[in-house]
């Protein structure tokens, strides 16, 4: 079978759909190459996710990826939510094939561009280093 059931079943009953007016934090991040975009919305309280919702226009990986990832963060510090891999988005969906693995690294982008965009919101000072450019990885071919 080429996907897990939990990567099936996260892109046929996705969880966290939605779109957020009172967000917290909002981020979007997109691949050029596939055409897939995903915002992610997350509303903070005493440092603490407890809201997060998404909207991704893309294929079934990348809708899979996103609902895991809101579940992955949902209840945690903004911290821990800033250290969520796409590793552990593809471990916790029981793998992704090789050439979808682009879909988690937009997974935890777009976590990541949420909690910045709360950062800037609120004047919480940070350090860079956390947000760097997608432009610099290499994640996925450039076209």
């Amino acid at each position: 079978m080429l996907y897990s059931e939990k990567v099936m079943d996260h892109f046929q009953n996705p969880r966290n759909v939605g779109k957020m007016e009172d967000a917290s934090g909002v981020g979007e991040v997109g691949n050029a190459v596939c055409g897939d975009i995903m915002r992610m919305y997350i509303k903070v309280e005493d440092n603490i996710i407890t809201d997060v919702k998404f909207i991704t226009f893309g294929c079934g990986s990348a809708i899979a990826t996103s609902s895991i990832a809101t579940e992955m963060i949902k209840g945690h510090t903004v911290d821990e939510a800033l250290t969520l891999s796409n590793k552990a988005v593809v471990e916790a969906l029981d793998g992704l094939p090789a050439h979808k693995i682009h879909c988690s690294v937009l997974a935890e982008e777009a976590v990541k561009a949420a909690v910045k965009d709360y950062y800037d919101r609120n004047g919480i000072e940070y350090d860079p280093e956390l947000f760097k450019d997608c432009d610099n990885c290499d994640h996925c071919p450039k076209g």
